[in-house]
């Protein structure tokens, strides 16, 4: 099947000209001049199937302000949507991309835990997402832009009482809240922002009336709510190596 539906966003070509001072010069408070650290690789959004095409359509469409991608690993929902962010700060859509995941670790592992400073904590929760937007940003670039809070991890139990305006906020593995944590990060959203929800239920570590991905999945089924969209992914969307679905299959029922 063939998909016409293609997005391709290019990087500014490369300049042997270096200045320190507008190495990482502003333009209009979220442009950096990526002229001398930029990676040399196209940002391409192409769906594989029908649904990651629904995905994308969502991801991109300005109406829809609250995404939610559910379905099993391997399906591009968390890779598209960091995509997605991206191709919005480039195009100036928003000022920063805000990053935040449930920090779940082995046998209850705190945050506290962990060494170093609250973003280093979250490190490793936040890694799968870091991978993406190293594919298009050196690690230098990334460091200023995190420096310059163009790129915030907000872990989600310190999202409460915050208004996220101008941003795109990617918040993954959403299968690991609570029903009153998800509320609270969709009531987070503010003017010229967008909140993608990404999570898989069968990977989830909370089940029945506490998983906030499986109540707020229920809800939307039910109700149709300008401004949200739900898409739904099955195992026939999986991308990556062709055993995964073999897998996922075998502990089916589990």
């Amino acid at each position: 099947m063939h998909y016409s539906k293609e997005i391709i966003l290019s990087k500014p070509k490369r300049s042997h000209k270096h200045n320190k001072q507008n190495h990482f010069e502003a333009n209009n408070s979220n442009a950096i001049n990526f002229a001398h650290e930029h990676k040399k690789r196209n940002l391409e959004l192409i769906p594989k199937s029908q649904n990651q095409e629904k995905y994308i359509l969502d991801l991109l469409d300005p109406r829809k302000e609250i995404v939610v991608g559910y379905g099993p690993a391997g399906t591009g929902k968390t890779y598209l949507a960091m995509q997605a962010a991206v191709k919005a700060f480039r195009n100036h859509e928003v000022e920063r991309i805000v990053l935040t995941r449930p920090a779940v670790g082995v046998e209850d592992e705190k945050h506290g835990f962990l060494p170093g400073t609250l973003e280093q904590k979250m490190a490793p929760w936040v890694r799968p997402l870091f991978d993406v937007l190293r594919e298009y940003y050196s690690v230098r670039d990334v460091t200023h832009m995190m420096e310059e809070q163009i790129i915030e991890i907000s872990p989600l139990a310190f999202m409460r009482g915050r208004t996220f305006k101008n941003a795109y906020l990617v918040a993954d593995e959403m299968q690991n809240a609570t029903p009153g944590q998800m509320k609270m990060l969709l009531t987070r959203i503010g003017e010229g922002s967008k909140i993608v929800i990404t999570g898989d239920v069968e990977q989830a570590d909370k089940s029945g009336r506490n998983n906030g991905l499986l109540d707020l999945h229920q809800r939307l089924t039910n109700t149709n709510v300008n401004g949200m969209s739900l898409c739904e992914f099955q195992n026939k969307d999986i991308q990556r190596h062709k055993i995964i679905d073999d897998v996922l299959n075998l502990y089916s029922g589990s």
